[in-house]
Protein backbone atom coordinates (compact mmCIF):
# COMPACT_ATOMS: atom_id res chain seq x y z
CA UNK A 1 0.00 0.00 0.00
CA UNK A 2 1.25 3.47 -0.83
CA UNK A 3 1.89 5.98 1.90
CA UNK A 4 -0.42 8.96 2.34
CA UNK A 5 1.90 11.32 0.44
CA UNK A 6 1.79 9.13 -2.66
CA UNK A 7 -1.99 8.75 -2.47
CA UNK A 8 -2.38 12.52 -1.99
CA UNK A 9 -0.16 13.16 -5.04
CA UNK A 10 -2.26 10.78 -7.12
CA UNK A 11 -5.51 12.38 -5.96
CA UNK A 12 -4.14 15.88 -6.59
CA UNK A 13 -3.29 14.86 -10.17
CA UNK A 14 -6.92 13.83 -10.61
CA UNK A 15 -8.15 17.05 -8.99
CA UNK A 16 -6.17 19.02 -11.59
CA UNK A 17 -7.67 16.92 -14.39
CA UNK A 18 -11.17 17.44 -12.97
CA UNK A 19 -10.59 21.20 -12.85
CA UNK A 20 -9.31 21.09 -16.44
CA UNK A 21 -12.47 19.24 -17.47
CA UNK A 22 -14.72 21.67 -15.65
CA UNK A 23 -13.06 24.68 -17.28
CA UNK A 24 -12.91 23.03 -20.70
CA UNK A 25 -16.55 21.96 -20.68
CA UNK A 26 -17.63 25.35 -19.35
CA UNK A 27 -15.82 27.08 -22.21
CA UNK A 28 -17.22 24.56 -24.69
CA UNK A 29 -20.75 25.30 -23.43
CA UNK A 30 -20.15 29.02 -23.91
CA UNK A 31 -18.85 28.54 -27.46
CA UNK A 32 -21.23 25.85 -28.72
CA UNK A 33 -23.97 26.92 -31.13
CA UNK A 34 -26.35 24.03 -30.47
CA UNK A 35 -28.57 24.40 -27.40
CA UNK A 36 -28.32 20.62 -26.94
CA UNK A 37 -24.52 20.79 -26.83
CA UNK A 38 -24.60 23.81 -24.51
CA UNK A 39 -26.69 21.77 -22.07
CA UNK A 40 -24.55 18.64 -22.34
CA UNK A 41 -21.31 20.56 -21.90
CA UNK A 42 -22.79 22.47 -18.95
CA UNK A 43 -23.75 19.21 -17.26
CA UNK A 44 -20.31 17.72 -17.92
CA UNK A 45 -18.73 20.83 -16.32
CA UNK A 46 -20.89 20.25 -13.23
CA UNK A 47 -19.94 16.55 -13.17
CA UNK A 48 -16.25 17.51 -13.23
CA UNK A 49 -16.79 20.02 -10.42
CA UNK A 50 -18.47 17.30 -8.33
CA UNK A 51 -15.63 14.86 -9.05
CA UNK A 52 -13.07 17.44 -7.94
CA UNK A 53 -15.01 18.07 -4.71
CA UNK A 54 -15.08 14.34 -3.93
CA UNK A 55 -11.33 14.09 -4.51
CA UNK A 56 -10.64 17.19 -2.40
CA UNK A 57 -12.53 15.59 0.50
CA UNK A 58 -10.29 12.54 0.28
CA UNK A 59 -7.10 14.63 0.21
CA UNK A 60 -8.24 16.59 3.26
CA UNK A 61 -9.19 13.37 5.06
CA UNK A 62 -5.65 12.12 4.44
CA UNK A 63 -4.22 15.31 5.91
CA UNK A 64 -3.08 16.77 2.60
CA UNK A 65 -3.46 20.08 0.83
CA UNK A 66 -5.72 19.76 -2.23
CA UNK A 67 -4.77 21.32 -5.55
CA UNK A 68 -6.90 24.32 -6.42
CA UNK A 69 -6.08 24.80 -10.09
CA UNK A 70 -5.67 22.88 -13.29
CA UNK A 71 -2.58 21.64 -15.07
CA UNK A 72 -0.32 23.58 -17.41
CA UNK A 73 -1.43 21.24 -20.19
CA UNK A 74 -5.03 21.95 -19.23
CA UNK A 75 -4.44 25.68 -19.38
CA UNK A 76 -2.94 25.23 -22.83
CA UNK A 77 -5.88 23.01 -23.77
CA UNK A 78 -8.33 25.69 -22.63
CA UNK A 79 -6.33 28.33 -24.45
CA UNK A 80 -6.27 26.21 -27.56
CA UNK A 81 -10.05 25.79 -27.40
CA UNK A 82 -10.35 29.59 -27.33
CA UNK A 83 -7.95 30.10 -30.22
CA UNK A 84 -9.51 27.31 -32.22
CA UNK A 85 -13.03 28.59 -31.60
CA UNK A 86 -12.02 32.02 -32.88
CA UNK A 87 -10.19 30.60 -35.89
CA UNK A 88 -12.98 28.24 -36.86
CA UNK A 89 -15.82 30.59 -35.97
CA UNK A 90 -16.62 28.35 -33.04
CA UNK A 91 -18.02 25.39 -34.96
CA UNK A 92 -19.68 22.70 -32.92
CA UNK A 93 -17.60 20.11 -34.76
CA UNK A 94 -14.34 21.74 -33.65
CA UNK A 95 -15.61 22.01 -30.08
CA UNK A 96 -16.66 18.34 -30.05
CA UNK A 97 -13.29 17.29 -31.47
CA UNK A 98 -11.49 19.21 -28.73
CA UNK A 99 -13.84 17.94 -26.00
CA UNK A 100 -13.11 14.37 -27.03
CA UNK A 101 -9.38 15.08 -26.88
CA UNK A 102 -9.84 16.45 -23.37
CA UNK A 103 -11.74 13.34 -22.30
CA UNK A 104 -8.96 11.17 -23.75
CA UNK A 105 -6.54 12.99 -21.43
CA UNK A 106 -8.87 12.49 -18.45
CA UNK A 107 -9.15 8.76 -19.13
CA UNK A 108 -5.37 8.46 -19.38
CA UNK A 109 -5.02 10.19 -16.00
CA UNK A 110 -7.51 7.83 -14.38
CA UNK A 111 -5.77 4.78 -15.88
CA UNK A 112 -2.46 6.05 -14.49
CA UNK A 113 -4.00 6.64 -11.06
CA UNK A 114 -5.48 3.14 -10.95
CA UNK A 115 -2.02 1.65 -11.52
CA UNK A 116 -1.01 3.11 -8.15
CA UNK A 117 -1.55 1.30 -4.85
CA UNK A 118 -4.60 3.00 -3.34
CA UNK A 119 -6.67 2.27 -0.23
CA UNK A 120 -9.80 0.31 -1.13
CA UNK A 121 -12.28 3.15 -0.50
CA UNK A 122 -10.24 5.57 -2.61
CA UNK A 123 -9.76 2.98 -5.37
CA UNK A 124 -13.55 2.50 -5.46
CA UNK A 125 -14.05 6.27 -5.80
CA UNK A 126 -11.43 6.56 -8.55
CA UNK A 127 -12.92 3.57 -10.42
CA UNK A 128 -16.39 5.14 -10.22
CA UNK A 129 -15.07 8.45 -11.50
CA UNK A 130 -13.18 6.71 -14.29
CA UNK A 131 -16.41 5.00 -15.36
CA UNK A 132 -18.06 8.44 -15.47
CA UNK A 133 -15.21 9.83 -17.56
CA UNK A 134 -15.58 6.87 -19.93
CA UNK A 135 -19.32 7.56 -20.28
CA UNK A 136 -18.56 11.25 -20.95
CA UNK A 137 -15.97 10.29 -23.56
CA UNK A 138 -18.33 7.86 -25.28
CA UNK A 139 -21.15 10.41 -25.35
CA UNK A 140 -18.90 13.15 -26.74
CA UNK A 141 -17.48 10.77 -29.34
CA UNK A 142 -20.98 9.68 -30.43
CA UNK A 143 -22.11 13.30 -30.69
CA UNK A 144 -18.96 14.15 -32.66
CA UNK A 145 -19.59 11.27 -35.07
CA UNK A 146 -23.29 12.21 -35.45
CA UNK A 147 -22.38 15.82 -36.11
CA UNK A 148 -19.72 14.83 -38.62
CA UNK A 149 -22.17 12.55 -40.47
CA UNK A 150 -24.79 15.30 -40.58
CA UNK A 151 -22.47 17.89 -42.09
Amino acid sequence: MADNADVIDTLNDLIEIAHDGEYGFKESAENAKSPELKGIFGQRAQDCRTAAQELVQQVVALGGKPEDGGTVAGALHRGWVSVRSVLTTSTDQAILDEAERGEDAALAAYRKALKQPLPDAIRTLVERQQAGAQRNHDQIKALRDQHRAAT
